[in-house]
């Protein structure tokens, strides 16, 4: 029986999955999870292990407003320290359009909508394996 055009998987030049936070390391999906518990947006993790950057996975999420990233970024912390990672490094937390979270292994980033859009780092890294997580209804 042949395959119809929507049973046919296309390939992009980006690989790209509806992950699951099962197929991360523990902490990456630990951090994930803490921020769709807090509503965050786009929630895309980038696997940067091939593509030669000095971490090996990006967080990227957005929040609609400066007190929802710096719940989100709270909340991430928090999710960690039960496995007792703590950042290296926090930037950006009292101005809340781009909170900065490092772990040495992956960096968070916690966007407002605006600064998302306009540093554009999901493009940056266009060449990275991207796992993408719906949205929280």
């Amino acid at each position: 029986m042949a395959k119809t055009t929507s049973q046919r998987k296309t390939r992009t030049t980006t690989p790209r999955s509806k992950a699951s936070p099962s197929k991360l390391p523990k902490a990456v999906a630990a951090a994930v999870e803490a921020a769709r518990d807090k509503k965050a947006g786009g929630v895309v993790v980038l696997d940067l292990k091939k593509v030669g950057a000095f971490t090996d996975y990006f967080v990227i999420c957005s929040a609609s407003n400066p007190r929802q990233v710096q719940a989100i970024a709270d909340s991430v912390e928090e999710a960690l320290k039960a496995h007792n990672q703590r950042p290296s490094l926090v930037e950006g937390y009292a101005r809340a359009e781009w909170i900065l979270l490092d772990y040495f292994d992956f960096v968070i980033h916690v966007f407002s909508r605006h600064a998302r859009d306009f540093y554009g780092l999901d493009r940056l890294w266009g060449s990275a394996t991207r796992h993408e997580f719906p949205d929280v209804a």
